[in-house]
């Protein structure tokens, strides 16, 4: 209960607050590509229910076809697109999501369906006992080192391969001490990185969690990634 009064009056503040920067991110998406503001997104919610996440589009309509995970060089981001979302400026429609009850301030980020439903596995699947967030120590950690792992040319397979187990992990630690104080030290976090970010910065430190994580990956009793990534043909 506490945390869903802090994630209303966050989200609400957060959205007066950033009422300038939705409002020029809405008209620098509608001036520089054709079609809508706002990209509804299919993501896989508390209990496995898929819901509607709002993001401002940042890829030329039309383009919804390839891969789920999106390359940093990947042709169909156009420019305003790219840079909203190098500043994170596309997520922060989630204010609304996060103020109608259907995601949090800080939770597991929500993947997409077919995502949960060919790599997750039983383990992983616990990350949907609470509503995703906006944030994680997951998120943050592909914020800051995908560029090291994603490969352009098949961003699935690296995403899949060296990402998503260390985010899973990451994640299920964060659930493990899940509180108030965490959930601002996370915000906190985010807010910093997104600013050396923009400003630049590239080499990030390894997250304070990342050994609790590796030490939950390597005793997990089954893999937190099932990978049943399609074979090259020979």
């Amino acid at each position: 209960m506490a945390k869903r009064v802090f994630d209303v009056i966050v989200s609400a503040f957060a959205i007066f607050l950033f009422s300038p920067v939705l409002l020029l991110a809405y008209f620098g998406v509608r001036l520089t590509s054709s079609g809508p503001a706002i990209y509804c997104a299919r993501r896989v919610g508390r209990g496995g229910e898929v819901f509607t996440m709002h993001k401002f589009r940042t890829m030329h309509a039309g383009s919804g076809t390839g891969s789920v995970i999106t390359g940093s060089k990947d042709s169909r981001v156009f420019l305003v697109g790219r840079i909203l979302r190098v500043l994170k400026i596309d997520e922060l429609p989630q204010l609304y999501d996060i103020l109608i009850g259907r995601m949090s301030i800080v939770g597991p980020r929500p993947e997409d369906p077919k995502i949960v439903a060919q790599y997750y596995s039983a383990q992983s699947r616990e990350t949907l006992n609470v509503a995703p967030g906006l944030s994680s120590p997951g998120s943050i950690h592909y914020y800051t080192h995908s560029h090291l792992h994603l490969d352009d040319n098949d961003p699935e397979r690296s995403y899949v391969a060296k990402l998503l187990p260390i985010k899973l992990a990451m994640d299920l630690v964060y659930l493990r001490h899940a509180s108030l104080w965490y959930d601002l030290t996370i915000i906190f976090k985010t807010a910093v990185t997104i600013l050396l970010i923009g400003l630049g910065k590239r080499q990030f430190a390894e997250p304070p969690e990342i050994s609790e994580a590796r030490d939950l990956m390597e005793h997990a009793e089954t893999p937190l990634v099932c990978l049943t990534l399609p074979q090259e043909q020979s």
